[in-house]
């Protein structure tokens, strides 16, 4: 359908049509060839679409076309995300498909201070694009007023149930006018986002855009079994193999995003960071970075990079495995956007394989390891370096006594204790990595 439609049969002003040139788009995506008719009709809609599938403009546009005919300094439409980068990205884009027109909007979220987007609030914007927590914390307050209220956009609502949202999201909905249109796009619909709709929205028209329980199938995947410990080196490797223009590399934790990032600096690699312990400026500048092209490479965790969409990502690594098969997909979504193609890479050290194998069920695939010529796979791990300083003779001699006391099972005063378990965490210590079924069978 999308390859004989194009926007001009959607009913858009010509000022819009001119935007959507402009910024390079030829057609429409199903999502917005299905959900703009319905939506500049007043229908509430229920869009259930991928992340990179045209979303966000298949709900912007009708919006921009409706506020720009009745101009107002009063809010007339919320957007709520899950993430302050989304809502970020939300701002952003309306910028750009309003440019000509007199449609404003603000992003509203946390990590900064609350003056100026109470300053916007007050004076009146078309549009706020809000995380659901800070939106409180200006209701609370008295900043802003919905009275006038017309649209209700709830973006990534699966992302907001999550990340345990949705008692914050009800809580702003029942201060919103009941009157109103509705619109709700997720990648998925679980039970609760599905009764949540039924309570808030009117006889809906449902979009639903590819199958939701596979990634596109634009992108390639590849697996690479290695060790844990020669991870670093074989993404070292494979970034300086050239073909990775924009690559965002996903982790599980803070602790090793930090690691991993401190390390590929170390090795001549420029690297974005962005988690949920890094400041506001701190995220925008590594988000600026990696889409300018200077940081080739942003490292990111699952909560901090939900609802990323950004143009351009040709690979996507999984540099540890997640956990389920829609991490999974929502991970390499982050690639092969609007019908582009892409690459999904993930490193599976052997106590991984269990993870990887279940997400094959649940996506119907087999995943084969690969090899990569030429790498070292049998390295030895790296030296254990202590962190701490050294220390005098006198202080060591006696540190060693204690150790030894300890040793022996008797504490400083001779008296014994229980050791906790210190023989398994010593074997598990000095146990040396085992071989998997997936590096075994890694194709040569």
């Amino acid at each position: 359908m999308q390859e004989s439609m194009s926007f001009s049969n959607l009913g858009l002003d010509p000022p819009l049509l001119k935007a959507v040139q402009r910024l390079g788009y030829t057609s429409p995506t199903q999502v917005q060839a299905e959900g703009i008719p319905a939506i500049l009709a007043g229908r509430d809609v229920i869009g259930s679409a991928r992340t990179g599938s045209g979303k966000t403009a298949a709900f912007l546009l009708p919006i921009i076309q409706r506020l720009a005919k009745h101009p107002s300094n009063r809010t007339r439409v919320l957007v709520l995300s899950p993430t302050r980068e989304l809502a970020l990205q939300t701002e952003a884009m309306l910028k750009d498909l309003a440019l000509g027109t007199r449609v404003r909007g603000k992003a509203v979220y946390g990590g900064v201070g609350m003056q100026l987007q109470e300053r916007a609030l007050r004076d009146g914007v078309d549009m706020v694009m809000a995380t659901p927590g800070r939106l409180l914390d200006h209701v609370r307050r008295g900043h802003v007023d919905f009275r006038d209220l017309q649209v209700l956009v709830l973006d990534e609502a699966d992302r907001m149930l999550d990340m345990g949202f949705l008692p914050d999201v009800r809580q702003i909905i029942n201060g919103l006018p009941k009157k109103r249109q509705t619109l709700l796009f997720s990648a998925t619909i679980p039970r609760e986002v599905e009764h949540l709709a039924r309570e808030i929205m009117h006889e809906p028209f449902r979009v639903t855009a590819g199958r939701q329980d596979q990634p596109p199938e634009s992108i390639r995947h590849t697996v690479y079994p290695v060790r844990d410990y020669l991870k670093t080196s074989l993404l070292v490797e494979l970034l300086r193999r050239g073909g990775m223009k924009s690559a965002l590399v996903f982790t599980r934790t803070k602790w090793r995003a930090d690691r991993l990032a401190q390390e590929l600096l170390r090795r001549g690699i420029r690297v974005g960071l962005i988690h949920g312990g890094r400041t506001q400026s701190q995220r925008e500048a590594a988000l600026e970075g990696f889409r300018a092209g200077r940081e080739p490479v942003l490292v990111a965790t699952d909560v901090a990079a939900r609802g990323l969409d950004i143009y351009g990502i040709t690979h996507v690594v999984n540099y540890d495995v997640p956990p389920t098969a829609t991490d999974y997909i929502h991970r390499v979504g982050r690639t092969a956007r609007v019908e582009a193609t892409g690459d999904a890479i993930t490193l599976v050290a052997p106590h991984e394989e269990d993870d990887l194998r279940g997400i094959g069920r649940g996506l119907g695939h087999t995943f084969l390891g690969e090899s990569v010529p030429g790498f070292d796979y049998e390295a030895p791990p790296p030296p254990r370096v202590s962190q701490r300083p050294e220390r005098r003779p006198e202080a060591r001699a006696r540190n060693n006594e204690q150790w030894t006391q300890r040793r022996q099972g008797r504490g400083q005063h001779g008296l014994r204790r229980a050791r906790r378990g210190s023989e398994s965490r010593s074997e598990s210590r000095f146990r040396g990595p085992r071989r998997g079924r997936f590096e075994a069978n890694r194709k040569r």
